[in-house]
């Protein structure tokens, strides 16, 4: 089964290039490409993609305002936001608003498959300077906003078990080989946990995890 991609960037010779790219890779199909996210909701059920590459700077709308409305509409559906510059805090309000990793633009020709396929097995291409900025978020959170009882979530036991591999930094194939059970198993997980913790990130469920002491 391919690998479903949708590109929202306002310029139409960046997209063309990436779908002549992508069109070279065996089980990987561009399904969508569009100009803005005014209507990204709607565009993204229609396409059913299971990766959205994302340019952060388009009319009307950015695309970090269209993570936080495709993530927290369908948190299943992984973003990898395209970028000029890697230091830009725009990259580290887009990892926080639920997008899983980002590439350069100057970068796609030669790291964009591989970026694709890291995300398809869980990883989170960044540099680690915006790790540490995301992991510095985690850290500010005050401690006294720790409630005294965990708030029932009713997550499985088995839900419990991938939000702490999750926690511990395990990738989707990690949490797949350790509790041995199929990467699509782990994803329909995952995507549960999302639901059930009214998160739409990684981000926010490793907060809400470590923060409510759920794991």
């Amino acid at each position: 089964m391919s690998l479903r991609i949708a590109i929202f960037d306002d310029n139409k010779n960046i997209r063309e290039s990436i779908t002549m790219l992508l069109s070279t890779v065996p089980d990987l199909e561009v399904v969508g490409s569009f100009s803005h996210v005014l209507d990204c909701i709607e565009d993204v059920q229609e396409c059913n993609p299971d990766i959205i590459l994302m340019d952060i700077e388009m009319p009307g709308m950015t695309g970090i305002e269209g993570v936080r409305l495709i993530k927290k509409e369908l948190p299943h559906v992984q973003v990898l936001m395209q970028t000029v510059f890697e230091d830009d805090d725009r990259v580290f309000d887009s990892i926080c608003a639920g997008a899983s990793g980002y590439i350069l633009k100057n970068h796609l020709n030669t790291k964009l498959v591989e970026s694709i396929m890291e995300l398809q097995y869980g990883g989170s291409p960044m540099s680690p300077s915006i790790a540490r900025k995301v992991l510095g978020k985690l850290q500010q959170i005050p401690q006294h906003i720790i409630p005294e009882e965990t708030p029932d979530y009713r997550l499985t036991p088995r839900e419990k078990e991938v939000l702490a591999c999750i926690v511990n930094g395990l990738s989707y194939k990690m949490i797949a080989d350790q509790l041995n059970i199929s990467y699509e198993t782990v994803r329909s997980h995952v995507k549960k946990i999302y639901e059930k913790l009214h998160v739409a990130s990684l981000t926010e469920a490793v907060a809400k995890a470590i923060n409510q002491r759920i794991v």
